[in-house]
């Protein structure tokens, strides 16, 4: 049973995976935004993955997000004026990607399947009864965590070379990007998550009981 259990585990891992390169690679992962930064499904499937998986394999997902991120915005970047910021290897002008870029393409990904599994493993303690609240929630608050990890690396980092590129302070980009961004995507993250979990977790018959 533990075999067999631990096959079901790879398996679901690798269909979500696949997923995340679906996203990742193709059109299908943006949603357009008026912010600078694309409003993206990518954290979706690393929310889903810690959730259903536990939170170290939402992590090591949020990881593998975070190189096919760093993969598509060194090769083709959907933004070319702002790609210095996720790789170190593409610069605009006299803008030049650097070590922050890689923190900032790859440390707020990791940090969405951490956050969202340890949020989801409280939450259900909490009111065991409410999943699909506890889906919401945990959703969320991944995808703010990505949100907030990418801003708050590009103010540290870019800051000045980041506010030049839109004529204006980057405490209003930031605003203007989480209201754009930001906020879409949470919303979509919690509907998408729920969606999908709960039905998942009928379907298997788990607790949805978190692995650290």
């Amino acid at each position: 049973m533990k075999d067999r259990s631990k096959t079901l585990t790879i398996v679901q891992f690798a269909a979500l995976l696949a997923v995340e390169a679906l996203f990742c690679f193709t059109p299908l992962g943006s949603l357009p935004a008026l912010g600078p930064i694309v409003a993206t499904l990518g954290m979706i499937p690393v929310i889903i993955t810690a959730i259903l998986l536990g939170t170290k394999a939402g992590t090591l997902m949020g990881a593998f997000a975070g190189l096919f991120s760093f993969i598509v915005w060194t090769f083709t970047p959907p933004s070319p004026v702002v790609a210095f910021i996720f790789t170190p290897f593409y610069s605009f002008g006299e803008l030049t990607g650097n070590f922050g870029s890689l923190l900032i393409c790859f440390v707020p990904r990791i940090l969405v399947g951490t956050v969202a599994g340890a949020s989801y493993a409280g939450l259900k303690r909490a009111i065991p009864d409410k999943n699909i609240l506890c889906y919401s929630i945990s959703a969320a608050l991944g995808s703010a965590t990505n949100t907030i990890g990418v801003m708050g690396g590009i103010w540290l980092f870019f800051g000045q070379q980041y506010s030049s590129l839109f004529g204006a302070t980057m405490l209003y980009v930031i605003g203007f990007t989480v209201l754009t961004s930001g906020i879409p995507e949470a919303i979509i993250a919690a509907i998408a998550s729920s969606a999908v979990c709960h039905p998942m977790s009928l379907v298997l018959g788990k607790n949805q009981k978190n692995q650290y």
